[in-house]
This record gives C-alpha cells, sequence and structure tokens, in this order.
C-alpha cells in the first residue's frame, strides 16, 4: 500500500508485493511511502467523484446523466432515502481507510530512518496532515468513526468498535497541531513537490476543524496564520480552475492529477491508479459533438441560478445557460440539460485534455477564498461583525460585487453562508456548511434551506440524515460496527 503512490510525485513500483525486509531503510523509502498516503484522495470514491457530487445532495444541482438508474446512489442521497447498501455511502466510507492505513505506516516506520531531519519532519507532517484529513472526511459525513493510529497486524483484533466522534476530532486536531509545527511553507516546494501539504495546508484545516465544532476564536486564530503566509486570491475567479496554471498563490491545498493514463485500465471505480481527473468528462453537457465524452452531470437548478446576485461575475465562470459567453468556441444550448442549465467551472479544453480519460485538472480542496470567508463566519459568531466584514468583502469584491456594511449578526450570517455557496459551488463544501450549521445551533438555516428546494424527507427527519448510514455489508462483516440512528 505504502508503494502506490501519487505519480506526480513518483514512478509507481510493483503494486502485487511489499518487501518490508529492505524497505523503510532510506530517505527515498519514506518518502516514497507518504507518496503513497497522498493517493486515496485522488480516487473516485473521495475527491474525483464523490466529494465535489455532495453539492446534488446540499441541492445545488440534479444529477443529470443518462436518466435511469444512472447515478441512482446520487439520486438517492438528494431525496434522502438513503439505505444502507447505498454505493456512494460504500465509496466514502471505504476510501479514506487505506490512507489512514498509509499514513499510520509512515508514522510506524520513518521515525526510526536515518535521515535528513528536516525531511523527516515534512513526511511525518504530511502523514498527520493526511491522516487527519482522511478522518475529518469520515468524522463529517458518518459521525464515530473507529479511531485506528497504528497499521493492524495479522492477530489484532479486527472486530473494531465505533470511537466517539469527540475523540477522533481531539486525534484530528492533535495531529494538525503536530503538522503545523512540522511542516514547511509551500514556497519552500518545487519541481515535482509542488503541491505537497505545507504549514499553510495544516493551519487552513485546522481552522475549518475548529469551525465546525464552534470553537470560533480557534478557527480565527488559525485563518489568520493562514493570512500571515503569503497567500492571495487570484485576480481571476478562473485560475483556481485553469489545467495549465495549478497550485497558484490561492491554492492552500489541491488534489493533484498528471492526466496520465499509462497502460492501466480505464475503468472509472475500479482503477486507482487513474491519473486523470474525472470532474470536466463528467459535468460537460451530454454528448455534445465539441467534448471528447461528455455525461451531463451536476446540472445546476434553477433555484442556485436565480441565487447569483445580479453583475455576479462568477455566474459566467460557474455555469452554462443560454445566452452565455460561448465554451470552447460553441455556444450553448439549454436543451443539453433537463434543468437548462450545466457546469462551465471544471471543463478542460479538448486541445488540452483530447480524450476523456486524459484530463490534468488538479481538485481544489482548499483555496484561500475559503480561509477569509472561515474568518468572516467565525469573526461574525464572536460578535465581531464590523471586522468580520473585511475578509467577506475581499471575496466579493473580486465577483464584482460591492461591500457589506451595517448588517447585524443574523444578517451578516447568513450573507456569508450565502457567499460561500456562490464562492465554492460545486466543490464539495455546500453540504458541510449546511450540516455545520445545523450541529452548531442554527438548525433553522439547514433545516429552511431544504424546506424551501422541497426536500420533505429531510424537513421530517433532518436529525438522521445529517449523517449517512454505516455501510450494511461492513456491518454483517464486523457486527461491533453499531448503526447510525434511524437507518
Amino acid at each position: 500500500m505504502s508503494l502506490l503512490g501519487c505519480k506526480k510525485m513518483l514512478n509507481l513500483s510493483p503494486t502485487d508485493t511489499i518487501n518490508t525486509s529492505n524497505f523503510y531503510k532510506t530517505a527515498s523509502d519514506a518518502v516514497e511511502a507518504v507518496n503513497g498516503a497522498y493517493q486515496p484522495l485522488q480516487w473516485p470514491k473521495l475527491y474525483n467523484f464523490r466529494m465535489w457530487t455532495s453539492d446534488i445532495m446540499a441541492g445545488n444541482a440534479v444529477t443529470g446523466g443518462g436518466g435511469g438508474t444512472d447515478g441512482i446512489e446520487t439520486v438517492e442521497e438528494a431525496e434522502f432515502i438513503t439505505q444502507s447498501d447505498n454505493a456512494g455511502v460504500i465509496d466514502l466510507w471505504r476510501g479514506p481507510w487505506p490512507g489512514i492505513l498509509a499514513c499510520n505506516i509512515v508514522l510506524q516506520k520513518v521515525p526510526a530512518i536515518d535521515m535528513d531531519q528536516s525531511l523527516k519532519n515534512r513526511v511525518l507532517g504530511e502523514a498527520l496532515y493526511l491522516r487527519a484529513t482522511y478522518y475529518f472526511i469520515l468524522a463529517r459525513f458518518f459521525g464515530d468513526v473507529p479511531l485506528i493510529t497504528v497499521p493492524q497486524v495479522p492477530g489484532d483484533n479486527l472486530q473494531v468498535s465505533r470511537t466517539s466522534v469527540a475523540q477522533v476530532y481531539t486525534q484530528i486536531i492533535q495531529d494538525l497541531t503536530q503538522a503545523d509545527s512540522l511542516l514547511p511553507r509551500r514556497e519552500t516546494y518545487s519541481g515535482s513537490d509542488v503541491g505537497r501539504a505545507s504549514k499553510g495546508a495544516a493551519a487552513g484545516l485546522l481552522a475549518k476543524v475548529y469551525l465546525t465544532l464552534g470553537k470560533y476564536a480557534l478557527a480565527v486564530q488559525y485563518c489568520q496564520e493562514v493570512d500571515t503566509l503569503g497567500y492571495a486570491l487570484n485576480p481571476d475567479y478562473m485560475d483556481n480552475f485553469d489545467p495549465v496554471n495549478k497550485n497558484t498563490v490561492e491554492s492552500v491545498f489541491e488534489i493533484q492529477y498528471s492526466g496520465a493514463t499509462d497502460s492501466y485500465s480505464n475503468d472509472f471505480f475500479t482503477n486507482n491508479f487513474f491519473q486523470a481527473a474525472w470532474a470536466s468528462t463528467y459535468t460537460a453537457p451530454r454528448s455534445v459533438s465539441w467534448m471528447p465524452a461528455a455525461y451531463g452531470w451536476d446540472q445546476p437548478t434553477q433555484e442556485f441560478v436565480d441565487s447569483y446576485e445580479p453583475g455576479d461575475l462568477r455566474k459566467d465562470e460557474t455555469i452554462l445557460y443560454n445566452g452565455c459567453p460561448q465554451i470552447f468556441g460553441n455556444a450553448y444550448d439549454s436543451t443539453y440539460s433537463g434543468t437548462g442549465f450545466n457546469l462551465r467551472k471544471f471543463l478542460v479544453s479538448p486541445s488540452i485534455s483530447p480524450a476523456y480519460n486524459t484530463d490534468p485538472e488538479d481538485f481544489p480542496a482548499m483555496r484561500y477564498a475559503d480561509v477569509l470567508l472561515m474568518e468572516a463566519e467565525a469573526q461574525n459568531e464572536l460578535g465581531n461583525t464590523a471586522a468580520a466584514a473585511t475578509p467577506l468583502n475581499r471575496v466579493r469584491a473580486r465577483a464584482g460585487l460591492g461591500a457589506v456594511t451595517g448588517l447585524n449578526q443574523t444578517q451578516f450570517r447568513d450573507t456569508v453562508l450565502h457567499e460561500r455557496r456562490m464562492e465554492l459551488a460545486f466543490e464539495g463544501q455546500r453540504w458541510f456548511d449546511l450540516i455545520r450549521q445545523y450541529n452548531n445551533g442554527n438548525q433553522a438555516y439547514a433545516v429552511g434551506f431544504f424546506q424551501s428546494i422541497g426536500k420533505s424527507n429531510f424537513v421530517a427527519n433532518p436529525s438522521k440524515f445529517v449523517l449517512l448510514p454505516i455501510p450494511l455489508a461492513d456491518i454483517q462483516a464486523n457486527p461491533n460496527l453499531a448503526q447510525n440512528p434511524g437507518y
């Protein structure tokens, strides 16, 4: 497992065996091992599909696709009729565990390697950051999950129980705090190392963890740490989604793709070595002649499109609609979509990605705009509404919108959540924003939103649907995995 590394960062070693007798001996071994810990983030189970399609569950879009049973698991999630055998739920549950295992191996083996201490610190910091990332995904989707911090070996009890989510968050914070102290600033990376986890990534994720927990002073503290590390907003919103210019000054952490397929199988859901991004292929208008392949997923709703303020520059850069600017020299036709809209945000020109499986575009897991909006939200929750307007208005200014002034705390809360929805649309953030509000006492916002778009099942039982079910097959294999309430 630890050899199954991100291809941007190393050449793959044989994957059928790992000879531990001659591995974990050198600095090169340590780097290759931590490279393997990145790879599950790239898989369809996480950022190459399931994470960004959570915006469908969050009400920004409908599945689209080919109809019938195409994407039925996502349709079920969006209608809140999900059962414990849902394929999307299974992906989200199982996706992080290989990454956690790889991180645990690094954290167990690398300390004993005789190597440069600064490189050792970086490798350990990367593993801690990644383990926290995987557990943060699990905790937000499922709540209590098994907390495993050392590699399991034959003879261990594999019938593990779920650990309280509070304890999981304690471990996440511990890992990220240590990673923040070990990792270098992003500008120290060069060549093939660009895109690795950095001090800014650790601080940014700590801010998001504390915001999720309602610990607003600490969220502000770590947002402000990111502020000191040289990040900035790109001049143009679409600079964040340019496959030619990746890891920009706004990128806090992004999932790396090279677009290479080599000789590996092109089967999407089973090939974990796939190095092409799928967002462009999956979200482009279905079966148009001007894209090498297009499946029409993530079709924005009319309600979402109507939520743009007049003059918001992000609208033409995020969605396709009748009369919008041409896309790769082609006019858009609303009949391409069941809602009348498709996504533009992730589309990559055929001149860059000539086939369905050659897209090199990275996926933005965290941008500096996200950090600014987190800071605005946390400051407002602390009662510092006037100070909160400064980071919010920086994001709005780039979008061509006027400054927000004179709002009370409740009005500002609604405003910053609206801004997050439009700025981070289809980047897999909206679901977590809604659930964070529900868990932190603003239940009216989450329930009211789902009520406004007709999601009656969520409205009838929100305490159930804020978490996903534990997959039935995994409970059958391990009866100590108790099911979430209501499933």
